[in-house]
C-alpha cells in the first residue's frame, strides 16, 4: 500500500505519531472520531445516556453541598461546561481552579464573573511554586514534548483532592472530541511515575508527600487507585452528548456570564504561548493539527481553510509572552535558546515510566474508563493514539 501524506478526510499527515492511514487513505483519528461519535451519539440514545449519568451525580450529591466539580480555567471550554452545569443540566456544581503562576488575567476576570453570573462557588487551587517552576525547568531539560504535563497533574490533583475532602463523587470533563480532538501519545503522555523520573533526574527542589487532600503532583497508580477505587470518584464526559459549537458557545457564555475571549485557544495559560514556540522549534510539532482536524469532522472548520490556518504562525506565539515566561523561570533569553533549545529531542520513551505496565493492563483500564472510574478518553489515548 502507497503511504499517503495526508488524511484525505482531515488535517494529519505522517509527522503526526499514529496516524495509521488505511488504504482509503483515511487516519486512525478519523476513525477513533467516528466510534467516539457511535458512542457517545448526538440523538434520543445519546440523550438518554446523558440523562442517566445526570441524574446519578444529582442522586450522588442529594445531602451534600455540590453534586459534581467542575474543573475551570476562564477558557470557552471549561466556561462553557460550568454554565452548561448549572443552568442546563441543572446540577450544583464547585467550580474549582488549579493556580500555578503563569494564569492569563483575561481568563482570572472570566472565572470570577462566570462564578458571580451563574452563583457557583469557585475554588481556587495554588500550587507551590517551587514545586511549579522546578518541574517546568526539569521538563525542558528532559527535552520531550509534553511540556505540561506538570500542570495537566497538578489540575487532575487538584480537582481529586477537593473531590475528596467534599466527598463529591463526580468530576464533570470539560473538554469534547468534536473540538479539541486527541493529542498523539508522543506529544501529550500523562503519567506521574514518568513525572517523578524526570523531576529525579533534572529537579532541585524536592516534591511534597502526597497526603489525600494535599497531593501536589503526585498522581502514580497508588494515588488513582486511592481516588478511584476507594474513594470511587468518577470523571464524567458530559460535554461529549453536546453538539459544542465553539462559536455558539462563545456567544451563550459572552451573554450569560461576560466571558472574553483570551486570545487564542489554550490562551488561558500564559505558559502555552512557550510552550507552543518549542514544540514548534525544537520538536516541528504544531498542536493545531489535531485540534483543526477535529473542528474539520465535526463541519466547524473546512479542510481547506485548516490548511491555510496552519501556514501562518500562531498567534498565542506572543515573543513578550514568551520573553515573559523565561523570565519567570529564571532563566536568560541567551542561555535558554543556547542551552535549553539545543538539548537533542527526546519522547516520553526515553525515560522510565508506567508505560509497560499500563499496556499489561489495558482490560483492566478499558473497564474502569468504561465505569468512568477514568477519563473515558484514557483508553483511546494510550492504546489508540501512537
Amino acid at each position: 500500500m502507497k503511504q499517503q501524506h495526508r488524511c484525505v478526510r482531515c488535517v494529519i499527515d505522517t509527522t503526526v505519531p499514529g496516524h495509521d492511514f488505511d488504504e482509503a487513505g483515511l487516519c486512525a483519528y478519523c476513525r477513533l472520531h467516528d466510534k467516539l461519535e457511535e458512542q457517545y451519539p448526538l440523538n434520543a440514545k445519546g440523550k438518554a445516556a446523558q440523562a442517566k449519568l445526570i441524574r446519578s451525580i444529582k442522586r450522588s450529591g442529594k445531602n451534600s453541598r455540590y453534586d459534581c466539580l467542575v474543573g475551570v480555567s476562564g477558557g470557552r471550554d471549561s466556561t462553557y461546561t460550568l454554565y452548561l452545569a448549572k443552568k442546563v443540566w441543572g446540577l450544583n456544581p464547585l467550580a474549582v481552579h488549579f493556580n500555578d503562576g503563569f494564569g492569563n488575567p483575561t481568563a482570572g476576570e472570566n472565572m470570577v464573573k462566570a462564578a458571580e453570573k451563574l452563583k457557583v462557588e469557585l475554588r481556587t487551587i495554588t500550587s507551590d511554586w517551587r514545586e511549579s517552576k522546578d518541574l517546568r525547568l526539569a521538563y525542558l531539560r528532559a527535552s520531550t514534548p509534553d511540556l505540561g504535563t506538570p500542570t495537566d497533574i497538578g489540575i487532575a490533583t487538584a480537582l481529586y483532592s477537593v473531590a475528596s475532602k467534599e466527598n463529591v463523587k463526580h468530576i464533570v470533563i470539560g473538554q469534547s472530541f468534536r473540538t479539541e480532538g486527541i493529542a498523539p501519545l508522543e506529544w501529550n503522555y500523562l503519567d506521574g511515575q514518568y513525572l517523578k523520573t524526570v523531576h529525579r533526574l533534572y529537579g532541585k527542589v524536592p516534591l511534597r508527600p502526597w497526603r489525600p487532600n494535599d497531593p501536589g503532583f503526585n498522581l502514580t497508580f497508588r494515588e488513582m487507585f486511592y481516588y478511584s477505587i476507594i474513594k470511587g470518584i468518577k470523571t464524567v464526559p458530559l460535554l461529549y452528548y453536546e453538539n459544542y459549537v465553539r462559536d455558539d458557545a462563545s456567544a451563550i457564555i459572552a451573554k450569560e456570564t461576560d466571558w472574553v475571549y483570551p486570545g487564542a485557544h489554550y490562551y488561558d495559560d500564559l505558559y502555552q504561548s512557550l510552550m507552543t514556540y518549542v514544540m514548534r522549534k525544537k520538536f516541528n510539532i504544531d498542536r493545531r493539527i489535531y485540534n483543526y482536524s477535529a473542528l474539520v469532522r465535526s463541519g466547524q472548520m473546512s479542510r481547506d481553510d485548516a490548511l491555510d490556518r496552519l501556514k501562518t504562525l500562531y498567534v498565542i506565539e506572543d515573543p513578550k509572552v514568551i520573553d515573559l515566561c523565561i523570565k519567570r523561570l529564571g532563566l536568560k533569553k541567551e542561555a535558554f535558546e543556547n542551552e535549553i533549545m539545543k538539548i537533542p529531542p527526546m519522547t516520553f520513551r526515553d525515560y522510565r515510566t508506567s508505560y509497560d505496565l499500563i499496556r499489561k493492563l489495558r482490560w483492566l483500564i478499558w473497564i474502569l474508563c468504561r465505569w468512568h472510574l477514568l477519563p473515558s478518553v484514557a483508553y483511546d489515548k494510550y492504546f489508540k493514539c501512537g
